[in-house]
């Protein structure tokens, strides 16, 4: 069905459908090769990655950023924890939270993954597109999500 648009027809239930759809794949596919080559999957990469741009992230970023509840982050953090990538350490200024760190074990991980995801997807994405495409694409979905983070849309409560 389609609706109306700034006058245009548009069908937003086939635009969503293909937004998850091609998320899940793509999703997928990087999560087949990071655990072929690196034996991590790509939510534990994009964790790893979080935490070394954002130094001295809490597990509350995490959540917030992922759009994931607290007790997911967590549980994220860990994994990580355990297979000795990352580390809490005490918060010197609110004693209920840790901060988060990468230990060099998982900023070597992290480096050698990260080509191993930036090669997979640009395969994956310059195959199907045009570079016009993909920068019209991010610009759409940056403005979306700006709105819907703005909003607080689709944020856990937990």
């Amino acid at each position: 069905m389609a609706y109306k648009m700034d006058g245009d027809p548009v069908d937003l239930s086939g635009f969503f459908a293909d937004l998850v759809r091609c998320e899940t794949r793509l999703y997928n596919a990087l999560n087949d090769r990071l655990r072929e080559r690196h034996g991590i999957v790509t939510s534990q990469f994009e964790l790893l990655r979080y935490l070394r741009d954002h130094p001295g992230a809490r597990v509350a970023d995490l959540a917030g950023e992922f759009a994931i509840g607290i007790g997911a982050a967590s549980k994220g953090v860990d994994r990580l924890e355990r297979q000795g990538w990352a580390a809490r350490r005490p918060n010197p200024s609110d004693r209920r939270s840790s901060l988060l760190a990468l230990t060099d074990d998982g900023l070597r991980l992290l480096a050698a993954a990260e080509g191993t995801f930036t090669t997979e997807l640009t395969e994956l994405i310059a195959g199907a597109l045009q570079a016009s495409s993909v920068t019209a694409a991010a610009q759409a979905l940056s403005q979306l999500r700006s709105s819907l983070e703005r909003d607080r849309i689709g944020t856990p409560t937990g």
